[in-house]
C-alpha cells in the first residue's frame, strides 16, 4: 500500500493516479480500435452495430462488476491481515461466483437479444448485424469476467501493476486480430467480436497461470475450490452500492440509445464515435479523483488536514488544465478525429457537432469529478451516488427527449453537458454544507 501523508500533494496525487490512467486507457482501447476498424472497413452500419450493442452488454454485467468490486475490497482486508487461509477462500469464492453469474447472463443475452434490440429502435439495416455482433460477444463472457476477476484478485493482493502488462498484451492481440479477421480474411463484424473474445480469453488464461506461479496459496484446480457463504455476503455488502449505480448508468445509457435511434444510421454511428472519445477525454479526471479519494481517506486516518485542502486544489488545477489542453485538441481537430473512424460526411457532421458542443464542457465534467472524489475519500459515498443518477435519470435522458423533438439532434447533445452542470451544482452544493465531513471512520472534522 502505498503512503499518501508525506510528499508534495500534487505530486503524490499525479504518480497515483497514473497507472490507473494507463490501465482504463488500454481498456478503452478495446473498444476505439475495434470503433476505427470497424468503421474504415465495414462502413457505417456496422459501426452503428457496434455502438447499439455495449450499452446493452454494459447492462447486463454492471451489478456483476459493482460485487466484483466489493470482493476486491474484502481480499485486499484479508490479505493485509495476514490471513491467507481467507484469501483463498475469498478467491475460490469470486471466481465460483463469477462463472456462474456468465453462464447466466450469457443465456439471457443470447435468448432475448433480437427483443432487447427490437425495444430500442434499433434501425432494419443495422438490426441484424448488432444482434450478431452481440451474440458472439455475449458468448465470450465468462473469459471477460475471468480475466477481470484475475485483475481484482492482483489489485486485491496489492499487485496494480501486472494486471496492466496483462492488458497492454491483451489490447495488441486484439488490434493484431481485429486485421487479421476483419481486413485479411473478411469476416466482417462477426470478425471483430471474435478477435475481442479472443484477446480477452488469452489475457484470463496468462492472468491464471501467473496466478498460480506467484502466489502458492491459489490453485485453480476445479475440484478445490471453496464457495464461502459468509465471505461472498461481505463482498455484497461492499460491491452492491457499487453494482446498483453502475446498473443505474448502464441502463441510462441504453436510454439514451433509445433516443438516438429515433434518427438515423449516420446519427447512431456519429454518436458511437463521439461516446468513444469522450470516454477517452474524461479518463484523466476520473482517475486524478479517484486518486484523490484514496489521498483523502488516508490524510483524514492520520489527522492532515491540510494535506486534504492542498490535494483538493492541486488535483482541480491539475484536472482543469488537462481539460482545456483536452477541449482544446477535440475542438481545432474535430473533423480529423471523427474522420478516423468513418468518411462518411454525415457521419462527420453530426460527430463534429457532438464534440464542439460536449468536449466545450470537460471542465465542467472534470471539477464534478474531483468534488466527489473528496466525497468519497471522506466516507461519503451515498450522496454523490444520488447526485449522478439524479443528473442523468432526472436532467439528461428527460432533456434530451425533449430538446431532440424541438431542436432534433444537436438537442441530444446539448443534454449531456447540462446534466453534467447539474451533476456539479449538486456535488458543490453539498460539499458546501460540510455533511461529508462526519463520514469519516474516525470522527474527524475536515
Amino acid at each position: 500500500m502505498k503512503d499518501l501523508t508525506i510528499g508534495k500533494e500534487a505530486g503524490v496525487i499525479f504518480r497515483f493516479a497514473l497507472p490507473m490512467l494507463i490501465g482504463n486507457v488500454l481498456q478503452q482501447m478495446y473498444q476505439v480500435v475495434d470503433s476505427i476498424i470497424v468503421g474504415n472497413f465495414l462502413g457505417k452500419e456496422a459501426l452503428a452495430a457496434q455502438g447499439a450493442s455495449f450499452p446493452i452488454f454494459y447492462a447486463l454485467i454492471a451489478f456483476i462488476i459493482g460485487i466484483g468490486s466489493g470482493a476486491t475490497v474484502v481480499i485486499s482486508q484479508y490479505f493485509g491481515a495476514k490471513d491467507l487461509k481467507s484469501v483463498r477462500k475469498a478467491i475460490d469464492t469470486i471466481f465460483i461466483f463469477l462463472f456462474f453469474a456468465s453462464i447466466i447472463l450469457t443465456a439471457v443475452g443470447l435468448i432475448f437479444s433480437d427483443e432487447i434490440f427490437t425495444m430500442l429502435k434499433v434501425e432494419e439495416e443495422v438490426k441484424p448485424l448488432a444482434i450478431s455482433y452481440f451474440n458472439i460477444y455475449m458468448s465470450g463472457l465468462i473469459v471477460f469476467f475471468g480475466f477481470n476477476g484475475t485483475a481484482s484478485v492482483l489489485r486485491g493482493l496489492g499487485d496494480s501493476v501486472t494486471p496492466l502488462y496483462f492488458l497492454l498484451a491483451s489490447t495488441l492481440t486484439n488490434i493484431l486480430l481485429d486485421i487479421l479477421f476483419i481486413v485479411v480474411f473478411h469476416w466482417g463484424i462477426e470478425g471483430a467480436a471474435i478477435a475481442t473474445v479472443i484477446a480477452q480469453g488469452a489475457a484470463f488464461i496468462s492472468g491464471a497461470v501467473y496466478l498460480s506461479y506467484k502466489h502458492q496459496i491459489i490453485t485453480f484446480k476445479i475440484s478445490a475450490l471453496q464457495f464461502d457463504r459468509k465471505i461472498f455476503n461481505q463482498s455484497l455488502k461492499i460491491g452492491l452500492p457499487t453494482g446498483f449505480q453502475q446498473t443505474f448508468v448502464a441502463l441510462g445509457l441504453m436510454a439514451m440509445i433509445r433516443i438516438v435511434n429515433n434518427f438515423d444510421t449516420n446519427v447512431l454511428a456519429a454518436y458511437t464515435i463521439a461516446s468513444r472519445i469522450d470516454a477517452l477525454a474524461a479518463m484523466p479526471a476520473m482517475n486524478l479523483a479517484s486518486a484523490l479519494s484514496a489521498f483523502v481517506g488516508q490524510n483524514i486516518g492520520a489527522g492532515k488536514i491540510s494535506r486534504i485542502r492542498n490535494g483538493f486544489r492541486s488535483t482541480l488545477f491539475m484536472s482543469w488544465a488537462i481539460s482545456i489542453v483536452v477541449m482544446a485538441s477535440v475542438i481545432l481537430w474535430n473533423d480529423e478525429i471523427i474522420g478516423i473512424f468513418n468518411k462518411d460526411p454525415m457521419v462527420i457532421e453530426y460527430g463534429t457537432d457532438y464534440l464542439v458542443i460536449v468536449s466545450s464542457f470537460y471542465i465542467i465534467l472534470s471539477s464534478m469529478f474531483v468534488i466527489q472524489g473528496v466525497l468519497r475519500g471522506a466516507g461519503d459515498t451515498f450522496i454523490p451516488m444520488f447526485i449522478s443518477l439524479f443528473s442523468l435519470w432526472i436532467v439528461r435522458i428527460p432533456l434530451a427527449v425533449f430538446l431532440s423533438k424541438h431542436f432534433g439532434v444537436n438537442g441530444i447533445w446539448w443534454a449531456i453537458p447540462i446534466g453534467w452542470g447539474m451533476g456539479l451544482a449538486g456535488s458543490y452544493i453539498y460539499y458546501l454544507t460540510g455533511k461529508w465531513k462526519t463520514k469519516g471512520v474516525n470522527g474527524i472534522k475536515i
